[in-house]
């Protein structure tokens, strides 16, 4: 008899020591602040690439979860900023859709988001997609995107989910930009 798999994905121990859990994000200048942060602090530290998400309840402004990149240290290609965001939310909220319970909310992202986090992000039921860096920032540094287009991002608005992006878009890229320069890992290049 074999041993059963078991999966084990897990943030940075510095998390608790940079968010705020029980402040109240009332801007998307705030939110997104939290977001470029947990991507400036994952390349600083070391503990993954320069991606960092957070999930908002888009009425009161509360903290769902957080996620930064986390490829490299886990050996996982999925485990993207959003991608670990979202998992984290479905767990706090004990669902695997984050609007099932009638509550509506969003996800920041330090950069536009990659082809599987945009599939993440549609299923994920979130209402509500800011993005800071784009698509394009991220491939001028190295890292491949995937099929992402107008049409990724219509097919989101589509299915009732507003994309707003380039929400402080240089601070992200500077992140972006400071990885590259320190010559951080390009994993999928």
């Amino acid at each position: 008899m074999s041993a059963v798999q078991q999966l084990t994905l897990s943030l940075p121990k510095w998390i608790n020591d940079v968010v705020d859990w029980q402040k109240v994000y009332n801007t998307d200048d705030e939110k997104m602040a939290l977001a470029v942060e947990l991507s400036k602090q994952n390349v600083l530290r070391g503990t993954g690439g320069p991606f960092g998400s957070a999930i908002f309840d888009c009425v009161s402004g509360k903290l769902v979860s957080v996620g930064v990149n986390r490829v490299v240290p886990m050996h996982n290609s999925t485990a993207h900023g959003e991608m670990m965001a979202i998992m984290l939310a479905e767990q706090n909220v004990q669902s695997f859709s984050l609007s099932a319970d009638g509550i509506k909310r969003e996800l920041f992202t330090s950069c536009e988001p990659c082809a599987m986090c945009l599939g993440g992000t549609l299923w994920s039921g979130v209402k509500r997609l800011v993005c800071a860096a784009t698509a394009d920032d991220a491939r001028a540094i190295g890292f491949d995107e995937g099929p992402v287009n107008a049409s990724s991002y219509q097919y989101l608005t589509d299915a009732g989910i507003e994309v707003l992006r380039l929400v402080q878009r240089d601070a992200a890229n500077k992140v972006l930009q400071h990885y590259a320069n320190g010559g951080g890992e390009i994993y999928n290049g």
